[in-house]
């Protein structure tokens, strides 16, 4: 435990050519010759929007856990100003989490979208298990790449424009990317919903190790080590994102078959977390940690961003630290009602 301590406090003073030497000599001689050359950065993606591109996005996620990744999926594919180019499964029980997606996709006619399978393909129930059905991945129309991770690879390379890579739970897949393949850290931007920087869960004083962070801290600690622009919105703003009365239930009387799907997986998910504190899903929505990403995917203009050196630690913190890499951290917001009335317009328009 000592040796691994004092590891991770060399790569929070060393960054990412301290990672990519613990992921391999090739690695690390790949990060240094990119290393003069910038990488996109979110200027670069919103310069799109603004000129009337669509911005490319790789979508990495544990859907089927919390709830939240099923709204933020919804909200993705309610988003005209991002193109999808890859989803994927991450963080274990990975057949399962990608049933989740390649259905969601097919209701949402959207079977363009290529479906990735990440590094652990188990398939055993989970929450929305009731909602997944007999669903088959082999009947899905679109592509199903068995290997999730060579597909990221592959689509940020392949990629002409900015590409963010828009990551909402654990992240050993985005790990495993950069262990085989260094220079796409050049090559893309990195969004997450990860950690907790001034406040915890629930608006709290007091920070949090944040579950994204602690499932995999390793994981994110290459990361935030890897030579890529890394913005995130940690507790302090997602932690308080709710929808309920009328907000709510415009959301919940939509007959749009997205948000059929959306709600009808709040309400499996709701039955199989049961007892207490879970929420009435005809009255009001869980915490909706991740549409913050999303939204920080295409805009930030509703969030106050602070670049803040952040230290990942072994029990699943993000603790400043003046000698660690410096992180976009969306701390603060600016207007959160705001934000809430977007979600529910894009959530509630016509088209996916």
């Amino acid at each position: 435990m000592k040796s691994r301590t004092s590891r991770r406090s060399f790569l929070s003073t060393a960054a990412g050519a301290a990672v990519m030497a613990r992921l391999g000599h090739g690695a690390a001689r790949s990060a240094q010759a990119a290393g003069d050359r910038p990488g996109p950065t979110a200027q670069d993606t919103f310069g799109l929007a603004e000129a009337g591109n669509k911005s490319p996005v790789i979508f990495d996620t544990d859907v089927g856990g919390d709830i939240d990744d099923t709204w933020a999926l919804a909200m993705l594919l309610k988003s005209p100003e991002l193109d999808v180019k890859l989803v994927t499964s991450d963080s274990g029980n990975d057949t399962y989490r990608a049933k989740i997606l390649a259905k969601m996709l097919e209701v949402a006619g959207r079977t363009d979208v290529p479906v990735g399978i990440g590094c652990r393909p188990d398939d055993q129930k989970g929450r929305q298990s009731e909602w997944v059905g007999d669903y088959d991945l082999a009947g899905y129309p679109g592509k199903v790449h068995q290997d999730g991770v060579g597909a990221i690879i592959e689509t940020i390379r392949a990629s002409r424009d900015p590409i963010t890579l828009l990551a909402i739970g654990p992240v050993p897949n985005v790990a495993e990317v950069l262990r085989r393949a260094p220079d796409v850290a050049k090559r893309a931007r990195f969004v997450g919903m990860h950690g907790s920087v001034h406040r915890g869960y629930g608006g709290s004083e007091k920070i949090s190790p944040e579950y994204n962070v602690r499932a995999a801290p390793e994981a994110l600690e290459a990361v935030f080590a890897a030579p890529w622009e890394v913005s995130i919105t940690p507790l302090d703003t997602c932690g308080i994102v709710h929808l309920e009365g009328e907000k709510y239930q415009k959301v919940f009387r939509c007959k749009d078959p997205v948000v059929q799907a959306l709600m009808a997986n709040y309400r499996a998910w709701c039955a199989a977390a049961g007892g207490k504190g879970v929420p009435d899903p005809a009255k009001r929505s869980s915490t909706l940690f991740d549409t913050v990403a999303v939204y920080m995917a295409f805009s930030e203009k509703l969030l106050g961003m602070e670049t803040v050196p952040l230290r990942v630690t072994d029990d699943g913190f993000t603790k400043i630290d003046p000698s660690a890499r410096p992180v976009r951290c969306a701390t603060q917001w600016k207007d959160l009602p705001a934000f809430e009335d977007e979600l529910v317009a894009r959530l509630t328009s016509a088209k996916a």
